[in-house]
Parts: structure tokens; C-alpha cells; sequence
């Protein structure tokens, strides 16, 4: 080899190095180093070397991921491990049968679960030998399955090699292709200005792209690819799938988001629950979470039916799904400033209600989503979350929309908005803004806060509106007078407001700091707080590391308290409030709690007529209770609301008394 060949050797090779550093950055760490822009030159600077010197071309270059010709056919393959399909559940009390079997099979010894996204598109087993990518084959019957190899190739999410230097023989990767929404709504555009027929869902995009014979034509459809489980293996020397995701990640191959581990069942149940309320942050479909054994000693131990392994189970959920128009794309001010962007939509029934708006959540969202006023949009309920909007159906604008622009100043007092450091919220500052005060003044008087009866929106708008109110202390300046003048309020009422604001003063400290608005402050943490300090007083001279060490405090909340309480607006507020006789002090437990509910400990289930479940909650835990989130052997009451989940099921298997809204609060009037 000439001088010169060695060089164009070594400068391929050390391009290829960087393309894949960089795959492994965007793909794997989701943390790019460098523009679009910079890597296709290094990709462009690759090919025009290769074309110019072929005998340099490897299979496994960046550049070979496209064939140049459609394959004659798909050749089925034998799976040296069976692909075995998922057991799958949409109730609670089946998840917990199910890992009761499986402790049961493994003699009582204890089990970490893992709770993975279960990603709604087509699996596929994808085969490296020495690190390099040599097949990818469909699930099949599970038995045997479809050479798709050349379209594997095209998948960038799929390296061709594996990055880094730890790897094993043979390895097979077990994940899903799917399609983003984004991209769907993309090729839908793409789809119809060609004259051809349009994509129902993502699920459908990526069943028919990844059977195509031609290779051009899946490297169009943008699939991506997570790795959720191992197959056949040689070499590999990891004992727990927890390990195994982290490894898989180093090799630059993508798994799904929000992966974590639990030493208990509750906790991952209760995580299952939070995460379908941050399905909006995901720009692919979920019908479920995967709940796994995590040692795979132990997985080996419970094996497998002919149908499923013992050791995984998907906890489905339901999705209801319908298409309508967006009329308008409007801002709202909550009460601690942050401006929430709402989809006022013509009106469309969902599961049995009809939903005509759908929070958009941030800037973020509708940039990403790219929603705009006038677009035909999917809607989706999952569960029993808000509606969110899943994508736009691009290809039905039919004409130019303009995009939407997310406002510089806030609606209401006008002041410049400001985007929360390394965050995606965009929020007025100005404490004094009018919609702010409403805000606030609405949840100080809220029945989980000060309980302030008669305080109703309507009234505290006209309070705003008329420069009557424009903080807490003014509501306890209030004139019968005044309150006369307003509609709606006669004498009596007038009177009857009075009392109940002058009641408020003897609320306590956990519903006094719950009712302040302080950001990441509810009951919950208001109370823990009310308890460990016992004054406003002494938790005014808590430092951060103080506020940090006390249980279920951890720093953003720390910083946030403390911040609010040494700003000129907060120490202003309560200096205002002790003049007027607030109370700042917590009561001892002693003295304030329900014999009946001391040390019990509660789970709610269903909506409730008179209560948020935060209100509820906090009811519960300011009267000695303990409110939990999930039923076991442990819990002592379950209040049963309208439209219960599972916990009912599971309360009535378990024996667990239950009461209605009104039994429970006359339990509490009883005590």
C-alpha cells in the first residue's frame, strides 16, 4: 500500500470514528456536539473518499446503510430464542396476582422490578457478530420470522457497528421499531402529494415500511428503534437487565426513556400511574408499561409458558383517540405566573365526554408538535388525564397557516415574560399581575387551603377587577358594604363571607404555607414542613441544607421555600398576614388529629364530589391519617369515589373496608 493509501486509509477510518462518536452522542446520550450541518459534511467527506478509493468500502461504513437494490423476497428465519409475546393486563389487581405468582415461584424471595414504556410498534430482533450488524428478523409467530436486514440497515437509531470496545462475540438486540407522530404527519404530507393513500397511525406506517422489498423506500420513512430486551448472547457477561440497558446504551444503540428500578411492586405501580401523565412529552405512542423481573437468574428460575415468559407483564391502558379542528390557540396565567398555551377546539366526543379544549403545556410542545390555529389535530385520552393533543394532521392544511407565536409579554399585566433557567416553562414574574392575583387569591381560598366558604370564582374576579382585593391581607379589610355592592351579594351573604374570612385565621401552618402558592410547595409538603418546624417563625431561619435534611424535602424544594421566604414579596406577605392575627403555628399531632384516623392509613379511589385528590389528602394526613396511593394487606379504609379503578377490585379481594365520601366525612364529624 502506498503512502498515500495508508493516509486515505487512516483519514476513512478515523471519519467513520467520528461519525459513529457522534451517532452515539444524538442517539444514545441525546446530547449532540456538533450541528446537522458539520456532521453531513464528515459524512459527505466519507463518501466522496470512498467513491473515489471503493476498495476501501466496508458493510459496516456509515455510508452502506441504503442498498441500491430491492431484495426479490423475504426470507424467513428461525429464532435461535423463541420471541415469545407479553402477558398483558389493564388492571392493578391482575399486576399484583401477577407478581405474587412469580414471588411464589421463587420461593418468597424478593424481586426489583423494572418499568419500561411499552412502545407501540413492530418488534424485531436485530443480530452483531464481533459488533457488527448481520441481520434483523421480525417477531414472526415468534418461532420463526422475516429477513428485513436490508431495511435494519437503514434505521440510524440501529448502528452498524457497535460503539466502544466491550463487546460481546454474538449479541441479539430485542426492541421496537416505530414511527415518531411528527414524522407520520411528514410523510402523510408526503404520502398525499404524491397521490398516494395516507397512514392511519404510526403503528401502520412502520408495519408496511419495514416489509418493503425496496430499501429506499423504508430509509424514507424515518423509523426509529428502542432496545427493550436481550436474545440469544454469547460472552456477555451481565446479571441484570438493568445492566444490560446501561451497556446497550454505551454501544450507542437507543432505549426507550424513563427506564427505572423498584425493590417493591407499589412503588412501580404508583410510577406507572405518574407516567401516563407525561404522555404529551412523548413524540411516540405508548399503550402501556412493561413491568420486568430484574435479575436474570432469576428470570432463568421462572421461565416461560408456550405463550409468555413468567417474569414480564404489560400493564395496558386505555386510549381513545378522535380528530377535530383547532379554532383557537390562547395563553393562561396560573397562579404562580407560569403561561400554560390552551387548544380551544371544536367540540368532539372522547370515551363518552365531549372534550372542546386540550392543554398544549408549554412553548416547547407547540413548536415541536408544530400545532398552529385552523389545523386538524389527533386527541387523545389515555386513561384518566387531561386530553393532549398527540400531532397535526399536516396533510389536511389546505393552505398556509401561520405558525403560532407564543407571546414576549404576559396578556394580562403586560410585563416581559422570562423562561425558567434550563427549563421549558415561560412565566411573568411581576407578582402583582391581575391574573396571578386571581389565581392565587382562588386557591388561598380553596377548601385545601384556608377553606374560605363563599369565595367563589366569579366573586373573586369582581374583588380583582374592582381594586378591592389585590393581595391575601386585603381580604381580611373587607367591608360589608363593599361586598354588598357586587352582584350577587346581598346583606346576608355579605355577612356570612365575613365570618368565614375571619374563621380562616385559625387554619394552622401546613394549610397557611399551602395556600401561600409557593412554587413545588402543595399539602402534602406543606404539611411535612408545618410538622418538622412547627412556626412560620423558625422555618423563616431555616437555611437550605436545614429545609434539604428534612424528609420528603429534597433541594428544588428546599431552594424554592426558602427563595420565596427571603424575597421581598413573600416576607412583605407574611408580615402582612401576622399583623392580622393569621395563625403561623402548627397545632402538636396530639391535639389535632382523629382518634379514628390516627396512624390509619387510606387510599382514595374514583372522583370525589367534594374534593380534589390533593384536598382529600390533605385532609386525611392533617387528621393523623396516612394517605397512600396503591391498596395492600396494609391499608385500613379506601373512600370510594364516582368511576373507581382497580384499587376497588383490589380492596374487595383483600377485604379492605370501604366507605363512601359521606361516611368518611361523617366519620370525621363522629370523632
Amino acid at each position: 500500500m502506498t503512502s498515500k493509501h495508508q493516509q486515505v486509509a487512516a483519514e476513512i477510518a478515523k471519519l467513520r470514528e467520528q461519525i459513529r462518536y457522534h451517532d452515539y452522542k444524538y442517539y444514545a446520550e441525546a446530547a449532540p456536539e456538533i450541528s446537522d450541518l458539520e456532521y453531513d459534511r464528515l459524512v459527505e467527506r466519507l463518501k466522496r473518499l470512498e467513491e473515489q478509493y471503493p476498495e476501501f468500502i466496508t458493510p459496516d461504513s456509515p455510508t452502506q446503510r441504503v442498498g441500491e437494490e430491492p431484495v426479490e423476497g423475504l426470507v424467513e428465519v428461525e429464532h435461535r430464542v423463541p420471541m415469545l409475546s407479553i402477558d398483558n393486563t389493564y388492571t392493578e389487581a391482575e399486576v399484583r396476582n401477577f407478581a405474587q405468582r412469580a414471588r411464589r415461584l421463587l420461593g418468597g424471595e424478593p424481586i426489583e422490578w423494572v418499568v419500561e414504556l411499552k412502545v407501540d410498534g413492530v418488534a424485531v430482533a436485530v443480530f452483531y457478530e464481533n459488533g457488527v450488524l448481520v441481520r434483523g428478523v421480525t417477531r414472526g409467530n415468534g418461532r420463526v420470522g422475516d429477513d428485513i436486514t436490508h431495511n435494519v440497515r437503514t434505521i440510524r437509531d440501529i448502528p452498524l457497528r457497535l460503539y466502544g470496545d466491550q463487546v460481546p462475540p454474538v449479541v441479539e438486540l430485542r426492541g421496537e421499531v416505530y414511527m415518531c407522530n411528527s414524522d407520520l404527519a411528514a410523510l402523510n404530507q408526503e404520502q398525499q402529494a404524491r397521490g398516494e393513500p395516507v397512514f392511519a397511525n404510526p403503528r401502520n406506517a412502520t408495519a408496511g415500511s419495514i416489509r418493503q422489498l425496496d430499501p429506499r423506500i423504508c430509509a424514507r420513512r424515518r423509523l426509529r428503534f428502542f432496545c427493550h430486551g436481550l436474545g440469544y448472547s454469547e460472552g456477555l457477561a451481565i446479571a441484570t437487565h438493568s445492566e444490560f440497558l446501561e451497556q446497550v446504551r454505551h454501544w450507542c444503540v437507543p432505549t426507550p426513556p424513563f427506564p427505572k428500578v423498584f425493590p417493591e411492586l407499589d412503588p412501580a405501580i404508583e410510577y406507572c400511574h405518574q407516567l401516563i401523565e407525561r404522555l404529551h412529552e412523548l413524540d411516540f405512542e405508548i399503550d402501556g408499561f412493561v413491568l420486568k423481573v430484574d435479575r436474570f437468574d432469576q428470570r432463568e428460575r421462572l421461565g416461560a409458558t408456550s405463550k409468555s415468559p413468567r417474569w414480564m407483564l404489560a400493564y395496558k391502558f386505555e386510549k381513545y383517540e378522535a380528530t377535530t379542528r383547532i379554532k383557537q390557540i390562547r395563553v393562561q396565567v396560573g397562579k404562580t405566573g407560569i403561561i400554560t398555551p390552551v387548544a380551544d377546539l371544536e367540540p368532539v366526543e372522547i370515551a363518552g365526554t365531549i372534550v372542546s379544549r386540550a392543554s398544549l403545556h408549554n412553548a416547547d410542545e407547540i413548536r415541536r408538535k408544530d400545532v398552529r390555529e385552523g389545523d386538524v389535530v389527533v386527541v387523545e385520552k389515555a386513561g384518566k388525564i387531561i386530553p393532549h393533543v398527540v400531532r397535526v394532521e399536516k396533510h389536511l392544511r389546505k393552505q398556509p397557516l401561520p405558525e403560532f407565536v407564543f407571546p414576549d409579554r404576559c396578556p394580562e399585566c403586560h410585563k416581559r415574560l422570562v423562561r425558567d433557567q434550563g427549563g421549558v416553562y415561560i412565566r411573568c414574574v411581576n407578582p402583582q399581575c391581575p391574573a396571578q392575583i386571581k389565581e392565587r387569591i382562588r386557591y388561598y381560598a380553596s377548601r385545601n387551603a384556608m377553606d374560605i366558604e363563599g369565595l367563589g370564582d366569579k366573586l373573586v374576579d369582581q374583588l380583582v377587577e374592582k381594586g378591592l382585593v389585590r393581595s391575601y391581607g386585603d381580604l381580611y379589610g373587607l367591608r360589608a358594604d363593599q361586598l354588598e355592592q357586587l352582584e350577587r351579594m346581598g346583606k346576608k351573604s355579605a355577612e356570612n363571607l365575613l365570618r368565614n374570612v375571619e374563621s380562616s385565621k385559625n387554619r394552622g401552618l401546613a394549610r397557611f404555607l399551602n395556600a401561600l402558592s409557593i412554587r413545588h410547595v402543595g399539602a402534602r409538603v406543606a404539611t411535612v414542613l408545618a410538622e418538622h418546624f412547627g412556626s412560620m417563625e423558625r422555618l423563616q431561619r431555616a437555611s437550605i441544607e436545614e429545609l434539604t435534611a428534612v424528609p420528603e424535602i429534597g433541594p428544588i424544594i428546599a431552594q424554592s421555600v426558602y427563595d420565596f421566604l427571603h424575597s421581598d414579596f413573600g416576607r412583605q406577605t407574611i408580615e402582612d398576614l401576622r399583623r392580622l392575627g393569621i395563625k403561623m403555628e402548627e397545632e402538636k399531632v396530639a391535639e389535632k388529629v382523629s382518634p379514628t384516623l390516627a396512624g390509619k392509613t387510606i387510599v382514595v379511589t374514583g372522583t370525589l364530589k367534594n374534593y380534589s385528590r390533593e384536598e382529600i389528602e390533605g385532609l386525611i394526613a392533617r387528621h393523623g391519617g396516612r394517605p397512600s396511593s396503591s391498596v395492600s394487606g396494609k391499608t385500613d379504609f379506601v373512600i370510594v369515589g364516582e368511576n373507581p379503578g382497580s384499587k376497588l377490585d383490589k380492596a374487595r379481594q383483600l377485604g379492605v373496608p370501604l366507605l363512601t365520601e359521606e361516611e368518611f366525612e361523617a366519620m370525621l364529624k363522629g370523632a
